[in-house]
């Protein structure tokens, strides 16, 4: 389905996966492909989150821990662990996830606005388009574009010409 059959049937459709215990969903039409983990190159001097670059055929490409970058409680990486493939503000970067779980419609009115936290936590709430519930299930729907900076997309950028 394309982008504008989804708008006009006024669902979105997300990618969901497992940060910890949290539930999140992606716009599915950011996302390039998923890979299993694998060990990425470390960049000297890169913030903590960024685990480094992978060549994917081709193109350097960075990889985010999306724990690290939420201030999760850091995880394991197992043999579910992935790298969700996205295309974000004009490049293209890896994040990575405890697990995929699936794809789901979220109707626009099921999108709930998320509660506002005054907070002192690094992590800022901008990145929330909401909170969904899909069956029993509460989905947090996120912006990976508003998650990162632009300071943090230059570091991405920078990173990925520096392999």
């Amino acid at each position: 389905m394309t982008q504008h059959h989804a708008a006009s049937a006024g669902f979105s459709e997300c990618l969901t996966f497992r940060l910890g215990e949290e539930e999140y969903g992606i716009d599915i039409l950011r996302v390039q492909e998923i890979r299993s983990y694998e060990t990425p190159t470390r960049i000297a001097h890169a913030p903590a989150f960024i685990k480094g670059v992978i060549d994917l055929r081709g193109v350097i490409v960075p990889i985010v821990d999306l724990r690290l970058k939420l201030a999760c409680a850091s995880s394991e990486y197992t043999p579910f662990t992935v790298v969700i493939i996205l295309n974000v503000a004009q490049s293209v970067m890896g994040v990575v996830v405890d697990a995929v779980a699936d794809v789901v419609q979220i109707p626009h009115e099921a999108l709930r606005p998320a509660p506002q936290f005054q907070s002192q936590s690094q992590v800022d709430g901008a990145f929330i388009k909401g909170i969904a519930k899909v069956g029993e299930r509460m989905l947090i729907v996120v912006d990976i574009a508003a998650m990162l900076t632009a300071q943090e997309m230059g570091v991405l950028r920078t990173a990925a010409q520096a392999a």
